[in-house]
C-alpha cells in the first residue's frame, strides 16, 4: 500500500514549486521514495524534529531545500511548510510554523 503526499494549502506547494530545479529534483525524488517506503527515510533525507514532526532534506547545485512534515492515519504524508535554507541552523520561525500547522491538522 503506498503513501499519499498533500500539502497544507496551495501556498505551500507553490514556494516549493518555486525552488530552483536541482532542489525540487531532489525533493521529488525523496517524495517518491516516501510515497512508496514510508515517511521515516532517515538520513540524509528525512530527520525527525520531535513529536511527530520531520523534515525533508533536498540538495541541490543552487542550495538546501528543507521542507517540514507531519503523518496522519490512513497513509497520509502532509508538508506543512517549505523554504529554501540560508544558515547553518534550521531557522526557530520556519520550525514555530511548521508546528503551528502542524498542531491545527492535529486539532
Amino acid at each position: 500500500m503506498t503513501n499519499v503526499i498533500d500539502y497544507y494549502n496551495s501556498s505551500v506547494k507553490k514556494e516549493i514549486d518555486g525552488w530552483p530545479k536541482g532542489i525540487t529534483a531532489c525533493f521529488l525524488r525523496i517524495t517518491k521514495q516516501m510515497e512508496r517506503s514510508g515517511p521515516n527515510l532517515g538520513l540524509p533525507y528525512t530527520r525527525p524534529f520531535g513529536d511527530g514532526l520531520f523534515e525533508i532534506r533536498a540538495k541541490g547545485a543552487e542550495g538546501i531545500g528543507r521542507a517540514f512534515f507531519c503523518s496522519l492515519v490512513d497513509r497520509q504524508i502532509i508538508i506543512l511548510h517549505g523554504f529554501i535554507k540560508k544558515t547553518q541552523k534550521t531557522p526557530l520561525k520556519e520550525l514555530n510554523l511548521a508546528r503551528k500547522r502542524q498542531k491545527e491538522i492535529h486539532s
